[in-house]
């Protein structure tokens, strides 16, 4: 028989853990049926409250759940990246345990993998329940992306998706620090079969995604896929450089014609501030590839893990 993996990212999560695997068990004698096993692989991402034994207690009772726990908080792009070298199933699916990402789905995507599709993944057509300024802000960055980078980040595109072996493999072997795996999905390429739904919300507690969060989260992701913001910097400062010789050539010839060195300081002092404050957003770009360097340089392992099981 075959085997599917489900990775499941968890933080603070023990009101959602159990209510999820009831709903992904819906879909057992669909998979039953087509000679496919299930193994759930909970990555508990250093959570401070019950998430832990709840997976436990799980566990008394299926001993096809599976943990692998990180010694503190790493983040969610370790979590899945931690799931996907775990998972020992033929096909891999990641999803969110606060039931966002609908387990209904999965005999759909499943028979899309069937029909020759590397990866099957979903993508949100609505963002009701989201604050506004937030979904402003998130389809912006996907157009932003869609503009400045070769890689493929869909509109709305969640982590959901199910994959098989081969691709997997192929993302794991991206070893990365900084990690964005919205672009990792799409540079490994694959053929993908993307699949509409309308958002969900929470089924219960809160998210752990705040706009700060987000925004710096945005910002991993253009610099891990894009190298535009670098040849903006260069250009500005050709640009500059070009504006202040015009601008010494104009105070020449007005001294040779009217003598007056003296008038427009003001235009002159706004002009140094306006060109102070690019040059400070451009080392400020260079600074942020600079950062990224420095941390894979240093090649510390992408998680620790405290427990597994």
């Amino acid at each position: 028989m075959s085997l599917l993996s489900v990775i499941v990212p968890c933080y603070n999560e023990e009101e959602n853990v159990e209510f999820f695997y009831t709903e992904l068990m819906k879909n057992a004698d669909f998979f039953a049926k087509k000679g496919v096993e299930l193994e759930i692989i909970y990555v508990d991402d250093g959570s401070g409250d019950r998430t832990v034994p709840e997976i436990k207690r799980l566990r008394e009772e299926d001993e096809r759940i599976h943990l692998v726990a990180f010694s503190r908080n790493f983040g969610k792009e370790a979590a899945m990246f931690a799931g996907m070298e775990n998972a020992k199933g033929d096909y891999v699916v990641i999803m969110d345990v606060d039931l966002q990402d609908p387990p209904a789905l999965l005999p759909e995507m499943f028979t899309y993998l069937e029909q020759g599709y590397d990866s099957v993944a979903t993508r949100r057509v609505s963002r009701k329940g989201e604050p506004p300024v937030r979904s402003f802000f998130a389809r912006r960055f996907y157009r932003l992306m869609k503009k400045i980078s070769k890689t493929e980040i869909m509109d709305g595109a969640r982590d959901y998706r199910i994959m098989t072996r081969q691709m997997v493999s192929a993302i794991l072997s991206m070893r990365e620090y900084n990690r964005f795996t919205k672009g990792i999905f799409g540079w490994v390429g694959f053929r993908t079969k993307w699949l509409e739904y309308e958002n969900v919300e929470r089924l219960k507690g809160e998210t752990k995604w705040n706009f700060w969060k987000l925004f710096l989260y945005s910002l991993d992701g253009i610099a891990a896929f894009s190298t535009v913001p670098l040849m903006f910097a260069s250009v500005m400062g050709v640009l500059f450089c070009i504006v202040a010789f015009l601008l010494i050539i104009f105070i020449i010839v007005r001294k040779l014609i009217f003598g007056d060195p003296v008038s427009g300081w003001p235009s002159l002092v706004c002009f140094i501030l306006m060109t102070s404050g690019v040059q400070f957003f451009c080392t400020g770009i260079l600074g942020q590839y600079l950062a990224k360097t420095y941390m894979e340089v240093k090649n510390r392992p992408i998680y620790l893990v405290r427990e597994q099981f």
